[in-house]
């Protein structure tokens, strides 16, 4: 019986216009958009090697270990495709230097403007998901029983030895089978779009990412139909079960993810908070600077030159600091809480009257370097807590509060699947961290601070092939799966809620 069920629920839907126009709405939408989104990752693809390539070129241009802060870049995702989440919304490129430690804000301004709460700024296939697929499984769902029951067929069908859950089961069954025509042709043809373009490579792990997406797709089509469902459950017309499931969509799909936005992080607090660290931060420096002024002038050298009188071996092109020149600078932003101290000594061949003071900035660097890096370390950790506080935490309970919508949980959960999440962005700069940690125990190791290639080239430019060099790589698929796992359980779980919470009402109630 239940398999009669099905087949003749399933036979209704097909013949339907709603199932000929959510088809078709959904390949235009979701192929054209594919067609437009890998153009854009392309766009960015090449920027992302043209940063490269001027890295490179750039490096072979200085001549000294201090003269080189490196530059080190994110590739796009190929996944932002799906789901851009937060891959473009901040920036890929960050400066490697012992002086500073890098966060997810030092690769743009965003003052109090936080750009990891989360907005509907671009729209990419999961949009399209959200948005149009959840108001066809709606539309498939509100006349579901409110229609039989106004036609008067219900009550034919209840009159065969037929129980009450196997026509609920039938109907979600035959619909849910409809509603992944759409879903998976769509896909499809996305995934055939990306594999044969020339610039976009994926791995097996990206694939079952992709079938971690489709999944969690199905998951939440299915919330969505169920909500319809129980709609048209407690409600004896038609025309009343369509007005009321628009309503809901409206409130769930569009107006409380951004009624959510506008309740998090008053600007006053956030103002305050940036205020403070970055007092705190200053504080922190200028007693650096007085450890600084306190060797020079406890120096063997008279007076507080911390070039100590070293100029290249050409004073015409000093000058203009072509052959050599020297620059220590405080570097101040209280926007983004930064306040470092840089020193910059770029000469390529000494005077013969500045190399008796050779070994006396080799002294002050060797004293120099490792202090700057400590106290990059405890300027990051007071940054790190207030950036924290002012950007991330709101953004966490901004991703909470949305878990009281689906479509928060489905956008959450496809961004963990696509690596495009906060924290897909957090490996990264994670990975940027470990490597300015990797390169300062280089520069240990090779005495590189006491040396005199860190001040001048005259014993030959730095190699910098051979430091080490940064690599990136996205986490696996397990780490991408512990990560949105738990808003696809949470999701499951409501859809069970939600067919036993229509299982009841729907055996209680006349038909």
């Amino acid at each position: 019986m239940l398999t009669t069920l099905i087949r003749r629920e399933l036979f209704d839907n097909l013949m339907t216009f709603r199932f000929a126009a959510a088809v078709l709405i959904m390949l235009l939408l979701v192929v054209a958009n594919t067609f437009v989104l890998i153009k854009d990752y392309e766009r960015r693809l090449e920027a992302y090697n043209t940063v490269l390539k001027t890295e490179h070129q750039r490096s072979r241009e200085m001549k000294t270990y201090s003269s080189g802060r490196l530059n080190v870049a994110r590739p796009p995702n190929p996944l932002s495709i799906f789901n851009v989440g937060l891959d473009k919304r901040l920036g890929n490129e960050i400066w490697i230097s012992h002086g500073f430690v890098p966060t997810l804000w030092d690769t743009g301004t965003y003052k109090l403007t936080n750009p990891l709460l989360n907005l509907f700024t671009s729209i990419d296939i999961i949009f399209i998901f959200e948005v149009v697929l959840s108001l066809i499984a709606l539309i498939f769902a509100y006349d579901a029983i409110a229609g039989e029951r106004e036609r008067g067929t219900l009550r034919l069908v209840v009159t065969h030895p037929v129980r009450r859950g196997q026509i609920l089961l039938a109907k979600y069954i035959s619909a849910m089978l409809c509603l992944l025509v759409p879903l998976l042709i769509s896909l499809l043809l996305a995934i055939i779009l990306l594999t044969t373009s020339t610039v976009i490579s994926l791995s097996i792990g990206d694939f079952l990412r992709i079938g971690g997406i489709i999944l969690s797709s199905i998951v939440y089509l299915s919330v969505f139909y169920l909500i319809g469902m129980l709609i048209s459950t407690v409600t004896r017309r038609t025309g009343t079960a369509l007005m009321l499931a628009m309503f809901v969509w409206g409130f769930w799909v569009l107006v409380y993810p951004n009624a959510v936005l506008a309740a998090i992080a008053p600007p006053q607090t956030s103002q305050t908070r940036m205020v403070s660290a970055y007092e705190e931060i200053k504080q922190i420096w200028e007693a650096f600077d007085r450890e600084r002024k306190q060797f020079l002038a406890n120096d063997a050298v008279p007076g507080e030159d911390p070039h100590f009188g070293m100029v290249g071996a050409d004073p015409n092109f000093n000058q203009i600091w072509g052959s050599g020149y020297h620059q220590e600078y405080f570097h101040r932003d209280s926007s983004t809480l930064r306040y470092d101290y840089h020193t910059v000594s770029n000469i390529e061949e000494l005077s013969e009257a500045s190399k008796p003071q050779v070994p006396h900035a080799q002294d002050y660097y060797r004293f120099l370097g490792p202090q700057i890096v400590k106290t990059a370390e405890r300027a990051w950790l007071v940054r790190k807590q207030a950036l924290e506080t002012i950007f991330v935490q709101p953004a966490i309970v901004d991703r909470i509060l949305l878990r009281g919508s689906p479509v928060g949980m489905y956008d959450a959960a496809t961004q963990a699947w696509a690596g495009t999440d906060l924290r897909g962005l957090r490996d990264f700069f994670e990975a940027a961290r470990r490597y300015r940690r990797t390169l300062i125990d280089y520069y240990y190791d090779k005495n590189t601070f006491g040396s005199q290639q860190w001040f001048s080239a005259d014993k030959g430019a730095v190699d910098w092939d051979r430091l080490p060099q940064f690599s990136f790589q996205r986490v696996d698929v397990a780490t991408n799966a512990k990560r949105a796992l738990p808003d696809v359980c949470i999701l499951v779980m409501l859809n069970i809620v939600l067919f036993v919470t229509i299982f009841l009402i729907f055996i209680k109630s006349e038909v």
